[in-house]
């Protein structure tokens, strides 16, 4: 089986084509030691966590008579949840009803065969009696995935107590009183929860406490020395933008690498594997072996191992097989990428001050400040052209790349460009600078932007992408004021990774970007690029993230909206059970999910189906990171 087949590859379904992102691709980038296959002690407690279940299973004749008594079985988990009396825990019932839903879907005929996998044939022939030693591509994800499927529609799924019918003591004494006492006894529990959450909180430093930026006012001094520079040059973005490390060599001289690290980033330089850190957020990263605080700023820039092998497999063949997004369907022309009726990305510049190791570009991008990255003024005027000549594109973000990389002078030849078009009212800049090189947002570049603003006309706003609360530094906090005070809104888009997905990590981010005057704007689940899967989430846990850390803080402070970049289609709002829906269980563990596209109310756009990463397996990485996987218990019924 080939390593990768194209992400375009459709199959018929009812007359409709349904695009599908490989659900049998092999996978390059797993950790194997969270990969478990399953023996015979792994089955009593999937059996025993639902007998009636293991009944049917065992006893039908065949798939079709398992199918048909599962259905019969799951209606009446369903009805009895309507039923007036029954001994179901109010909010319970809503698991069942979610537990029952996700289960229909995963044994419907019809995803079977969009899958082409079907875990209702793994779970028969388990109940049957096959040996799990005969079905070796069944993982301990699969058997999890269904033992807390199992207790779901059962009412038993262990969130509210123990055996389904809620304790005692698992209900707030308020909801029993009345009035004032009432009001004293809820503020006595709002300030529990409120004590547990800052001590979560508080295991995340941020770049902006005293201890942290002395650490770094020394780290600083080390890299000047090793640069052979003042401290005068240390304030020139220029001078950061001309000294990029690129090399293994130079990063060593700053902090201690592995030698994971060492062989990724020698790849890198091998094969033009997009590889750079700005001197700036060198010194963002703790120079010792602990990697307990800098742990996100490393992995945001050093590539691992794994992924680094696999660009250098399929570097002459990675404008292709990395296109996660499908770029070059949605780009009319060079440029230009659009997916939506008002909205166009512009790219102006094709490389960065410093490259994400997940960039959604990485498949373009060959190196850091790469002299072929600022394209011919002929193709960016032709660019400009089209859009002038499109009069309902009203949304105009000027990205790349990052475009701030480019001088003031080249920056304003755009603006001025796009000043003219009338029908074009909100210039977005799309930079990571504000994180990585602050220094480049300076009074001139403030005064450039503060002439494009024109209230009830036009604004003008920078999306910047902090990713977690270590990355907030005061220079950071500097520059977000000048251009807050140049009339610029500044607004953060994080993907949500495994680097930043602890329990309240990303609510810790938040708080600092509050801060400092950045409103979280998206959070996105890191794309389903076949190369960084190292770095991907369960979509589970981002909307439990939502659900039971976000929403405990003010409304200002969760601004932001959890969503899946769908290739092709758009952003996929994760919240909404319209907009997607688990249609299967694939034996290694992983989910798979039919992603509606955001038109689909309007106009009939096929649905996609994504693969994404195992919950079991996310839990046991987080183990190995001194998490405690019962602390997460809930996220398997987050569909």
């Amino acid at each position: 089986m080939p390593l990768l087949r194209s992400s375009k590859e459709p199959y018929e379904i009812l007359g409709t084509k349904v695009i599908n992102n490989d659900i049998f691709q092999d996978r390059f980038d797993v950790p194997r030691r969270y990969l478990k296959r399953i023996t015979k002690t792994d089955l009593p407690e999937l059996w025993t966590s639902n007998p009636e279940i293991y009944k049917i299973l065992s006893t039908a004749a065949d798939l079709e008579s398992a199918r048909q008594q599962l259905y019969a079985y799951l209606n009446r988990c369903e009805e009895k949840v309507f039923d007036v009396d029954n001994d179901l825990h109010i909010l319970e019932k809503a698991t069942v009803r979610e537990s029952v839903r996700a289960f229909k879907s995963i044994i419907g005929p019809i995803n079977e065969k969009r899958t082409q996998t079907s875990a209702l044939s793994y779970l028969h022939r388990l109940a049957q009696g096959s040996s799990p030693a005969d079905i070796p591509e069944l993982d301990q994800g699969f058997i999890a995935e269904f033992v807390y499927l199992f207790r779901g529609v059962a009412g038993l799924s262990g969130i509210y107590s123990t055996f389904g019918i809620p304790e005692k003591r698992s209900i707030p004494d308020f909801i029993s009183k009345d009035g004032r006492d009432a009001a004293s006894s809820r503020s006595l529990f709002l300030d529990h929860q409120a004590a547990e959450a800052e001590k979560k909180i508080a295991r995340y430093r941020t770049g902006l406490e005293s201890a942290v930026i002395r650490k770094r006012h020394k780290n600083r001094a080390k890299i000047l020395q090793a640069f052979d520079a003042s401290p005068d040059d240390w304030l020139d973005y220029r001078w950061h933008l001309k000294r990029v490390i690129k090399t293994e060599e130079a990063l060593a001289r700053i902090v201690r690498l592995n030698s994971d690290e060492r062989d990724a980033i020698r790849l890198a330089q091998q094969y033009r594997i997009p590889f750079g850190v700005t001197p700036f957020y060198a010194a963002l990263m703790d120079p010792g072996r602990k990697r307990t605080d800098d742990h996100a700023v490393r992995a945001q820039v050093i590539p691992p191992l794994s992924y680094a092998r696999f660009f250098a497999e399929h570097h002459t063949e990675r404008g292709m097989v990395m296109d996660f997004m499908g770029e070059h369907d949605t780009s009319p022309i060079e440029l230009v990428t659009r997916r939506y009726p008002e909205v166009l990305i512009l790219k102006p510049y094709n490389s960065c001050s410093q490259i994400c190791v997940y960039c959604q570009r990485n498949w373009e991008i060959e190196q850091v400040m790469d002299p072929k990255a600022a394209y011919p003024r002929q193709v960016v005027d032709a660019a400009l052209d089209w859009i002038g000549s499109h009069k309902y594109i009203r949304d105009v973000l000027v990205t790349g790349g990052d475009p701030l990389v480019l001088t003031d002078a080249a920056l304003k030849r755009i603006f001025d460009r796009l000043l003219r078009m009338k029908h074009v009212i909100r210039i977005r800049i799309g930079t990571r600078i504000p994180v990585v090189l602050p220094y480049r947002i300076t009074d001139a570049f403030c005064a450039l932007l503060e002439k494009c603003v024109e209230p009830g006309r036009r604004e003008v706003c920078v999306v910047t992408h902090f990713e977690h609360p270590y990355e907030v530094t005061p220079e950071s906090a500097e520059a977000v004021l000048k251009l807050r005070r140049a009339g610029i809104s500044v607004y953060n888009q994080q993907v949500f990774t495994f680097e930043n997905s602890r329990r309240f990590e990303t609510v810790a981010l938040r708080r600092s970007l509050r801060l400092i005057g950045v409103d979280p704007y998206y959070t996105f689940i890191a794309k389903g690029k076949e190369e960084t899967e190292f770095c991907r989430v369960p979509i589970a846990r981002i909307l439990q993230e939502r659900k039971e850390e976000a929403r405990l803080f003010p409304g200002l402070d969760r601004t932001d909206e959890p969503v899946f970049n769908v290739p092709r289609l758009g952003k996929n709002h994760l919240r909404s059970w319209q907009d997607h829906r688990l249609i299967m269980i694939l034996p290694d563990g992983r989910r798979v999910y039919e992603f509606h596209p955001w038109e689909k109310c309007i106009t009939p756009v096929p649905p996609y189906n994504y693969t994404d990463v195992s919950i079991y397996a996310y839990l046991q990485r987080l183990k190995d990171h001194g998490e405690d996987p019962t602390q997460y218990k809930s996220i398997w019924y987050y569909y």
